[in-house]
Order: C-alpha cells, then sequence, then structure tokens
C-alpha cells in the first residue's frame, strides 16, 4: 500500500524526520531554503500533509493548487499564517501546537520585562564600547520590578503564567484586560483583577502583550494607546508582529512618552522597523521566546502527532477546526 507523503517545510530535528518517515514518504527541507509561494506550492504536489513552522502561508489559493492536502501542521502556537476559513472549507485540517510551550514563554515574557525595565542591553552596550569610564549615581537606572503594577493584556495560558511569576515572585499587583474576562478561581490564582484596557494603560508601571494575532487585534497598541501610557512606563509584545503599530512605538520611544520597551516580535520579521533600531531604549529579540531545546522538541512532536493521528486514523490532537475531522474524509 502507498504511503502518504509528507513535506516538512523548514529544517527541523533528525528526530522529527525520523519520527515521521516511520509512517510517510518525507521531503524535508533540512537545507532551510527559503522558499517562495510558486515553490512552496510546487513542493507540496502529491503532499497529503504538511509540517510546518508558522512562517509559511497557507491560504485559499494555495489550497487550491494542491488538491491532495488534507493537513497542516503548525509546530508554534499562534497560527495567523493559515486561513483557517479557507482551510475548513476545502476540508484541509488545521493544528497548532498550544500548552508545550506556555511556561517556557513565560519566562521568556518575564526575562524581557527585567531586561527592559532594568535597561540591561543598553548598558551592556554601553560597557562593550569601552564607554564604562567611571561610575554614576544615575547610570542606566531604570525602573522596579517588585511591588510594580504589571498589566497583561491576553489572559491566556501564557499571560496566566507571566501574572503567576508577577504577582508571586516580585510581590506585583497584577491587572489584566482580556476579550472575556477570568473565571473567579482562576483570578485568584493569578492574584489578577480585570479592568478596562484604557485604565490598565493609564496604570501599569510594565504592560505585557500575549494577545493572539487577528484582524480584530491588528494594532491594539498604537499612538494613542501609547499616548495613555506613563512616561516610565515599560511595554512588552510576546504576541505577533502587528499587535503594536512598530512605527508608532519608535515615535514614542525616541520622543521618550514612554521609558522602554521590549520586543520579540515585529511587523513584516524578519524585518525590522528602521527606526526601531536607531533607538537605544528597546530590547530587541528575534522571535525566540520559546527557544529552549526541550520545549522546541515538545513543539515539534505535537506537530508529529498531529500528522500521524490525522492521517492515519482520522484523529489530531490539537485541530483549529475541528469541523473538518467529522466531515466525509476527501
Amino acid at each position: 500500500m502507498t504511503r502518504p507523503k509528507v513535506l516538512v517545510a523548514r529544517a527541523i530535528f533528525p528526530e522529527t524526520i525520523a519520527r515521521l518517515a516511520q509512517h510517510f514518504d518525507v521531503e524535508a527541507n533540512q537545507a532551510d531554503e527559503a522558499w517562495g509561494k510558486e515553490q512552496f506550492v510546487a513542493r507540496l504536489q502529491g503532499k497529503a500533509g504538511v509540517f510546518t513552522t508558522g512562517s509559511e502561508r497557507v491560504d485559499g489559493e494555495l489550497l487550491d493548487a494542491c488538491p491532495q492536502l488534507k493537513i497542516c501542521a503548525n509546530m508554534a502556537v499562534g497560527y495567523n499564517n493559515f486561513d483557517v476559513d479557507a482551510m475548513t472549507a476545502r476540508g484541509v485540517l488545521a493544528t497548532n501546537a498550544p500548552d508545550v510551550l506556555t511556561e517556557t514563554t513565560a519566562d521568556f515574557g518575564f526575562a524581557l520585562l527585567m531586561a527592559t525595565a532594568r535597561r540591561i542591553a543598553e548598558s551592556e552596550h554601553y560597557l562593550r564600547r569601552g564607554e564604562w569610564t567611571r561610575w554614576r549615581f544615575d547610570m542606566f537606572a531604570g525602573s522596579d520590578i517588585h511591588g510594580s503594577t504589571l498589566g497583561i493584556i491576553g489572559m491566556g495560558r501564557i499571560g496566566q503564567g507571566i501574572a503567576r511569576r508577577g504577582a508571586l515572585g516580585f510581590g506585583m499587583k497584577v491587572i489584566y484586560h482580556n476579550r472575556s474576562r477570568l473565571d473567579a478561581a482562576t483570578e485568584a490564582q493569578c492574584q489578577a483583577i480585570y479592568v478596562g484596557k484604557e485604565e490598565l494603560l493609564r496604570t501599569a508601571d510594565h504592560v505585557v502583550l500575549v494577545v493572539p494575532y487577528s484582524p480584530a487585534s491588528h494594532h491594539t497598541i498604537g499612538a494613542a494607546e501609547l499616548a495613555l501610557m506613563k512616561p516610565s512606563a515599560t511595554l512588552v509584545n510576546i504576541a505577533r508582529g502587528g499587535i503594536v503599530d512598530d512605527a508608532a512605538l519608535a515615535a514614542a520611544l525616541r520622543d521618550k512618552r514612554i521609558a522602554a520597551a521590549g520586543l520579540d516580535v515585529f511587523e513584516g520579521e524578519p524585518k525590522v522597523h528602521p527606526d526601531l533600531l536607531t533607538v537605544p531604549n528597546v530590547v530587541l529579540t528575534p522571535h525566540i521566546a520559546s527557544a529552549t531545546v526541550p520545549t522546541r522538541r515538545a513543539m515539534a512532536d505535537l506537530a508529529v502527532d498531529n500528522l500521524i493521528a490525522y492521517l492515519t486514523r482520522g484523529e489530531a490532537k490539537t485541530p483549529l477546526n475541528p469541523a473538518v475531522l467529522s466531515a466525509p474524509r476527501k
């Protein structure tokens, strides 16, 4: 019996390829070539499944050109590279990799918050340039984390993890805004208080963004929202590029309308808005919030689990469009 064919769109752990090869004929991009859309479509011909990393766009046009495709398995928790409605309409299953990266990403979010508030990157660059010749009382004086007010926009699993770290580890007052309020038990566990978005922006000493990207959340933070924040406040984005208007943020940082920012994600990444590269009061990292070896392995394993489960048994662990599971198989 002919085995299903699967494409792995980006370089990944050899063990991941080996697991897939036990069940499928695998074409892997271990050279990590940058495929354009036409190349991606060409590679997908005859494939029943594809392992994606979050950067490969899957939309209606691509699906129409790849009629044999049955499942797209993201190894990321975010899936704004998928047009889920188009996939559902064509009977193509979409899956992602939630849960396995929650604590690691919350760790990084808090690390980025601390680096931003305490001006760690800025002071390191100063030291490396050989400019440290004497101590001053106000040299790179930043803002406190302990006892301050932490505002979280987007209170899913990762947001809750950041809240627990702030409240329990640093004695922070935690306020949050979300599309829907958490239940009382979860609020108590996180020691978090629900507030409106404007109140959060006006009140928080540190604002952390963990909201999923969608057209509705595009530029959740723009010039108007930045104007509400304290001049001493910091902003951290570990959500997705496009949640923040990067040009407006660069202007606010340049004019010191907020104190500092920490960004792990960017509009149009891997390109970074050039104005962000010219202001010193921003910490920039290349989308690495989930980047520990154990977590990246777990993310890859979950994507593989979904491919195997669906293509061999018609099941999936983390479906984004579960209606496809109950529909007639194409």
